[in-house]
């Protein structure tokens, strides 16, 4: 009979203000975090995270933000990926999901942070918080996961 390791699974959470500095903040904390787990700064994996916490964050304080309320970032380091949440509480019309997002007009000023997201990402979801808010939570695999959280 053969035994399979136990799944680890790492969490990193950390609400911020909605604001342009907390959305910077949190793709350098996101950053770190990797490093930490194993993942270094110039990978792959690690440039994906990095752009998918930037461009959701952006959007947590653009579109979700509400005067008095953190959004929150939650990195999960899961069996195969990396996993990022990111949660506002701002109630009202869910962004596009998965197979939903436009292509801007070319000269559009804004509008591409979800095309990048689904871009990178190898899966993506928006669902609903509960009582009032969205999570976006993406999903970046990771090659050589088993080794990360086994030094763990």
């Amino acid at each position: 009979m053969t035994t399979q390791p136990p799944v680890t699974v790492r969490t990193f959470t950390q609400r911020l203000s909605p604001t342009p500095r907390g959305a910077r903040l949190a793709r350098h904390l996101a950053l770190n975090q990797l490093h930490a787990w194993g993942i270094p700064h110039g990978t792959d994996a690690s440039d994906a995270v990095a752009l998918i916490v930037a461009e959701l964050a952006a959007n947590a304080v653009t579109h979700g933000r509400v005067p008095g309320r953190d959004f929150e970032l939650r990195l999960s380091l899961v069996t195969g990926s990396v996993r990022v949440e990111v949660t506002d509480t701002r109630s009202g019309p869910r962004p596009p999901g998965p197979g939903a997002v436009r292509e801007p007009l070319p000269l559009a000023e804004s509008g591409r942070g979800l095309v990048l997201v689904d871009a990178v990402a190898d899966r993506w979801e928006v669902v609903d918080r509960e009582p009032l808010g969205k999570t976006v939570r993406a999903e970046v695999d990771v090659p050589r996961w088993l080794s990360l959280v086994a030094g763990c």
